[in-house]
This record gives structure tokens, sequence and C-alpha cells, in this order.
């Protein structure tokens, strides 16, 4: 059994605010922390359901937020930043499980706490098949391509109500519930931690048993992004196979949903040339 882990931050328990998420802030050490010991607990909650590999991919920042000799479990770690597969890198479709710990809500998603898509200064609004997502959604683009199923989701309780509809016959932990973008009422660190162990060894025991189910993403697939700037489209309009469906709106449509997500990873790239970071 192959678990594969997209690891994000403002999703963790304790976390609340951007100076616990940037290195050089004070807060920043104590929110790795926080991070580096959720990561673990699902990596031994997936170890003890009888998972035999585990990979992480940090997803955050500069996606170099835990310390390596710190990782529990034997698990490859991949970090660093202008990864192809951004949040998704390394899975493949030889894995049988996605877990998703640490992430949070949309843009979109009030009252999520420090919400975002990709990078808050430059994506308003994403769109998949005519539904609101989050990092989340965006994310279940590769895992439906791949045909691996997203089995665990951690996060504040937007998170879950947007990743659900993608993970359906996923557990879930909510490590916080949301008060404002600001602020959250968390569950104490340690039994955030016991949570998601228990239910990353759950997940793995249903990814056994064949009851976690695909994203199920209907194809032909239609992302659409609202972009800070008029400036911002025009210059995702330069990459191939993205359109331009409004002043500050971008398309990216087709069969084939790896693609589509590649797009997506450009847009997120070339636009912070355009006013974004």
């Amino acid at each position: 059994m192959r678990v594969w882990i997209s690891l994000d931050m403002e999703g963790v328990a304790g976390i609340v605010d951007w100076e616990q998420c940037r290195p050089g802030h004070p807060g920043y050490a104590t929110g790795c922390e926080l991070l580096q010991a959720e990561v673990n607990a699902a990596i031994d909650g997936a170890l003890e359901g009888g998972a035999t590999e585990i990979v992480l991919n940090d997803s955050h920042g500069r996606m170099a937020n835990l310390d390596p000799r710190k990782v529990n479990g034997n698990a490859r770690y991949i970090s660093g930043r202008h990864k192809p597969l951004y949040m998704m890198q390394g899975l493949d479709g030889t894995f049988d499980a996605i877990f998703f710990v640490g992430y949070h809500g949309s843009i979109s998603g009030h009252p999520s706490t420090l919400s975002h898509t990709y990078n808050p200064e430059v994506i308003a609004r994403a769109v998949l098949n005519g539904v609101e997502v989050g990092e989340s959604g965006i994310n279940a683009l590769v895992a439906e391509h791949h045909r691996v199923p997203i089995a665990l989701v951690t996060g504040d309780q937007v998170t879950w109500a947007e990743t659900a509809p993608y993970a359906s016959g996923a557990e879930s932990v909510i490590t916080k519930e949301s008060i404002t973008r600001g602020a959250a009422n968390s569950l104490h660190p340690d039994e955030s931690c016991r949570l998601i162990k228990e239910a990353a060894a759950n997940a793995v025991g249903k990814v056994a048993a064949g009851s976690v189910p695909l994203p199920g993403i209907t194809r032909p697939a239609t992302l659409e992004v609202d972009l800070g700037t008029a400036d911002m489209a025009e210059v995702a309009t330069w990459i191939g196979g993205v359109e331009r469906s409004d002043e500050r709106q971008v398309r990216v449509a087709g069969e084939d949903l790896l693609s589509i997500f590649t797009r997506f990873v450009a847009v997120t790239y070339i636009t912070r040339q355009a006013g974004g970071r």
C-alpha cells in the first residue's frame, strides 16, 4: 500500500496568523513544529493501517517546512519550489491513496482561516465544472487523472465541506473551527494529532477494502479562474490552451485533466510577473 501525502500549513491546529506560516517571522518555528507533528501523525497512522511506503510533498510556501531528520516512518520527502506539479508533485498511478494534511479553504470559502487559492495576490476565484473550488478541488484533477482516491483530509470545517464532493468515503479531521479569516477555535495539538493518526489508519483500511471512490470529476472539464487584474488575465493567455473569457477571467478546458492542471500551474507562475508574487 503506497500512500502519497500533500502537506499544507494553514489548516493545522493552532495556526491562525500568516506569521506562523512564513520564514523569518517570530511564529514560524512554532508553526513548523505544529505542522511536523500532524504530518508525523498521518504517517504513523498510515503505517499502523498497513501502508508500506509513504511519500510526502511539501506544498506550502517555499515548500521546505519540515525538518527531514524528524520525518517519521522512513518517508521520502519532496521539497523545494518550482515543481511542475506544484502541490501534487510526485503523485502517479502507482499510489493507492492520497492524504491532504493541513489544508485550508478557498479564497471564496468564508470564514476559513487564512483562506486563499494558490496565490492570494493573484487568484480571486476558481470554478471547476460550475462549482467554486479551492486548492483541494483543483488538486483533485491530478488525483482523478492518475485514478488515485483522496482518502484523508485534515483542516478546518470549510476545507472539508469544499473537499467532500471529491473525497466521498474519505476520513476527515476538523482540526479547528474557523471563526473568521484571522481567528479559529482549534483543537489542542495533541488531540488533533491523535485524531489524525486514527483517521489515517482508518483511511488506509478503507482504501484496502475498496470503499473510497475516485474524485469523480466529469470530462470534459472546465476550470475558470478569476484573476486580480486585467493585466494578469492578458499574461495568462500567453500560455497555450488558456483562453480569456472575461476582462479578468481565463479558462482551461478539455478531456485531459492533467493538462488542465499543469496549465493552471503555469498561470499561477506567470501571473507573478504581472503584479503577483
